[in-house]
């Protein structure tokens, strides 16, 4: 489980069949051999360290749902090692399993903040709510402005800096994680079984 708080953006090295070495000096501090590291939001397993980075091995699953099919070597990646107990938690509940990929459609700026509005795929949108939390390419951020399949993030000059974001531009694809919260209170008060669903709350003017 992650917090969404990148601690570093690394670069890939080396990509053969399954295996992808990614370039890192923060996240190395401690990190073991079967640990996990989120990279670009996607949970993945160190298969090996070496001595300026790690080698993880990424399934064909992982490849196909998700933005890491597209990296090459030298691609840019963002970074955050698994969370621990004993630290801050500042962000929110990121498990690194990718709900589906997304497009940034605009990128505005007010002043020193940005805006940014994403295009999302029905496995993200519909568990998005205004004030909630969303994972884009593993960092943590609040949404502002959820419209159908769409929807706004405001961007401090910290997060930019501090990510890979500084080099996107719209158009560009990236992962989403929905808040896993949200994920599991729509399935619950949707279940057959239940009896009351979204659709039957938004009727009667309780959604």
């Amino acid at each position: 489980m992650f917090t969404g708080i990148i601690e570093e953006v690394g670069a890939v090295s080396r990509r053969s069949g399954a295996e992808m070495a990614i370039l890192a000096e923060v996240v190395l501090e401690g990190l073991a051999l079967g640990d996990s590291v989120a990279v670009d939001g996607v949970c993945l397993t160190v298969a090996a360290i070496t001595e300026k980075g790690f080698v993880v091995q990424v399934s064909p699953e992982s490849f196909s749902r998700t933005t890491l099919g597209g990296l090459h070597v030298g691609h840019a990646v963002n970074l955050e090692r698994a969370m621990q107990p004993t630290t801050r938690f500042g962000g929110h509940f990121v498990l690194g399993h990718v709900d589906g990929v997304g497009r940034i459609e605009e990128i505005r700026d007010q002043g020193e903040f940005s805006l940014w509005r994403f295009r999302a795929p029905d496995e993200v949108a519909r568990y998005l709510v205004p004030k909630g939390s969303v994972a884009i390419d593993g960092i943590s951020l609040t949404v502002v402005e959820p419209v159908r399949d769409s929807f706004t993030v405001a961007i401090i000059p910290t997060t930019i800096k501090k990510t890979k974001l500084a080099g996107k531009t719209a158009g560009d694809r990236v992962n989403m994680e929905a808040d896993i919260l949200g994920k599991h209170i729509y399935h619950y008060i949707n279940r057959e079984d239940r009896g009351v669903t979204v659709d039957f709350l938004q009727k009667h003017g309780f959604a």
